[in-house]
């Protein structure tokens, strides 16, 4: 494992997080509008709040545990929680969410409590979300554009903040709303109020304006990160060349991805308790037990109805799980439903072209805030499983050994007489195979290693089989 100094971990993953809690928001100090309409989507910044959600299915333990995520994902974006209610419903209502009686008394709720904004556990129509306001006379914001804020404050590379805005782009697209004349003003002709010659004609909306230039912008960011994505597809290729296996750390969002990574590999990305701590994906060297060399990435976290702007803007990150040898899937055993975890990752890793065919190994992550009951029972049902703690060191050892049995087998034997100039194979084979004995004659070097057919080619070309050696 990878040695590394208590300052290289302040100058990574520990000035980060001091960077993140430097300036906090404080509640209740923000200057609210009066008209909601006039918020806009990209400056939304939630205070206090009001939760609601509709139980359509499950049991009613289902229906806390969303309402409890969703009360993370809240704080998470710096709000401070009032209230949370669900009301049980067959499906939701088309026009408001909840109904219109219940819209009555989630507004009595909200004057009671002082909330100025109320968050939905789903994605509301564009309808609902404007019914809703006028009823409760505050903000409503949905599952989605909570997940979408939360990605835009902590998104830190130029390739991150890109996708972000793409996802954020989409969904403020069918939402967009004007106000007063702005739905209905045209920039040219007699309603233009005068402007005269060269600004007569049938004009556009100011809404039909803001659409194109979203459409505009989105444009150019897709052709953006289609660029940006080839340097990580070239370095991705460059691997794959050298035939250094891969392995991806996926998972749901706060199990543990980024803390097992260092646990790993001593990388010193940043660790925090917060949903979707880390967006930007991180590619490290570690080694097994053997001393065989592979590549290990950290992913973007999943969520339970992980918007699908976020799936699509992600698909250059989320390629690094689809061009992976083995998957360590993570999932937190201290969570009050982790085979919900499990479940909902699987579900993007279904809209991933590949990744369901690759193989998976189950970390079990947190063990030692668990109960043992629990990590007993995900272990019995997972075939391929393992109980580690990223945080004491518990498991990893045989987590590593794990992954040594699982990557592809180095197939190709060599015992050969190597020059003394190919020095450089020599240490290649340290690097990506298993050196079985090495001896140093007057000629060469004697090598005896397990290595990948693109080594072994090499090295068949430039020495001599030790049995002609005379």
């Amino acid at each position: 494992m990878h040695e590394y100094s208590e300052l290289d971990a302040f100058e990574t993953g520990d000035m980060d997080l001091e960077d993140r809690q430097a300036l906090r928001r404080v509640a209740g100090l923000s200057t609210e509008l009066q008209d909601v309409s006039e918020v806009e989507y990209r400056q939304l910044r939630l205070e206090r709040v009001v939760l609601v959600g509709v139980w359509t299915s499950g049991t009613a333990e289902d229906a806390d545990n969303s309402l409890l995520e969703l009360k993370l994902l809240a704080e998470t974006a710096g709000s401070q929680v009032l209230d949370g209610l669900i009301q049980r419903r067959q499906k939701p209502d088309p026009a408001t969410y909840i109904g219109s009686g219940k819209a009555l008394e989630l507004r009595d709720v909200v004057e009671s409590s002082g909330a100025d904004t109320v968050i939905c556990d789903g994605e509301l129509t564009p309808g609902q979300l404007r019914q809703l306001e006028d009823i409760v006379k505050v903000k409503v914001i949905d599952r989605t554009a909570l997940i979408l804020d939360i990605f835009a404050q902590h998104a830190k590379s130029r390739e991150g903040k890109a996708q972000v805005e793409l996802a954020q782009l989409s969904y403020l697209l069918p939402r967009l709303r004007g106000w007063g004349g702005n739905l209905s003003r045209q920039v040219g002709g007699r309603a233009a109020g005068g402007v005269g010659i060269g600004g007569r004609g049938p004009g556009e909306t100011k809404i039909e304006l803001d659409r194109r230039r979203i459409r505009e912008r989105m444009s150019k960011l897709r052709r953006q990160i289609s660029g940006m994505s080839t340097s990580r597809e070239t370095m991705r290729h460059r691997r794959q060349r050298r035939e250094v296996p891969a392995v991806a750390i996926a998972g749901y969002t706060n199990a543990g991805k980024s803390s097992l990574l260092n646990r790993v590999t001593g990388a010193g990305v940043l660790v925090e308790d917060a949903l979707f701590a880390t967006l930007d994906p991180t590619v490290r060297r570690a080694r097994t037990p053997e001393g065989r060399l592979f590549t290990i990435a950290d992913t973007v976290g999943f969520v339970r109805h992980l918007p699908h702007q976020l799936v699509e803007a992600f698909r250059s990150t989320l390629e690094e799980v689809a061009d992976a040898d083995l998957i360590l899937h993570v999932v937190d055993g201290s969570h009050p439903d982790p085979e919900g975890q499990l479940a909902a990752v699987r579900e993007v890793f279904a809209d991933i072209d590949g990744a369901s065919d690759i193989p998976e190994i189950v970390v079990i992550n947190k063990a030692d805030a668990a109960d043992q009951e629990v990590l007993d029972r995900i272990a019995r049902r997972e075939r391929d499983s393992i109980v580690v703690s990223a945080r004491t060191g518990k498991g990893i050892p045989a987590l590593m050994q794990l992954i040594e049995e699982r990557l592809p087998r180095l197939d190709h034997e060599v015992h050969l007489l190597v020059p003394y100039e190919r020095g450089d194979l020599i240490s290649r084979a340290h690097k990506e195979g298993e050196v079985l004995s090495v001896d140093h004659v007057e000629d060469g070097t004697i090598l005896h290693a397990r290595v990948l057919p693109s080594l072994s080619q090499e090295l068949l070309r430039v020495g001599k089989p030790v049995e002609r050696v005379s």
